[in-house]
């Protein structure tokens, strides 16, 4: 595999290094010995899917605060997605901005979104799949969310919105004085 940073600390792009023969290829797509080597976690507590049926579907921006902030590993297994993080750590000097990438079934490549991070995705292509696993079990209490418009972001979509949950578009605006996440940046 191969890690590279973005612009956002502790947030890596991650290309597998496929081994092709006449059958196809392998590669890893996890590997513990290789994340600790980069100095990334390595927990694994849950893995999920999400299906979306329909081209330009938006789901996010999605979190989960202390203690049980969690750390995602996101890959489209079917289909296209734009796939968007933002990094809503306070004392981070990259507080507040976000960055989108183009997760394809094709292009098979992998987006680790550290723990204090926003995380939400448009599919680009109906009949779209996405794949994630994550550093925490899902705890309903410790839920943030931001509506995927939300001012203080200004994220720009793709697509106009076509589907989106209702609990999604209507989250209440984000206050960056009381909803930013005490998560230091020196680690991952």
């Amino acid at each position: 595999m191969k890690f590279t940073e973005t612009k956002l600390k502790g947030a890596y792009l991650i290309d597998l290094e496929p081994i092709g023969d006449e059958r196809g290829f392998f590669a890893r797509a996890w590997c513990q010995k290789e994340f600790e080597a980069a100095g990334l976690g390595t927990r694994v507590s849950q893995a999920n899917m999400s299906f979306s049926k329909d081209k330009g579907t938006l789901r996010g921006m999605h979190w989960q605060t202390p203690p049980s902030a969690e750390a995602k590993l996101v890959r489209c297994i079917r289909g296209a997605i734009y796939d968007v993080i933002v990094d809503l750590r306070k004392d981070s000097p990259t507080f507040l901005q976000w960055i989108g990438v183009e997760l394809t079934a094709d292009n098979r490549r992998i987006i680790l979104v550290p723990e204090g991070f926003a995380h939400g995705m448009q599919t680009l292509v109906d009949d779209t799949e996405t794949y994630y696993q994550v550093s925490e079990f899902y705890t309903p209490e410790a839920e943030g969310g931001a509506r995927p418009n939300d001012p203080a972001f200004n994220i720009t979509w793709p697509l106009p919105v076509t589907t989106q949950s209702e609990k999604d578009a209507n989250w209440p605006d984000f206050d960056p004085e009381h909803a930013a996440i005490n998560i230091t940046t020196g680690g991952n």
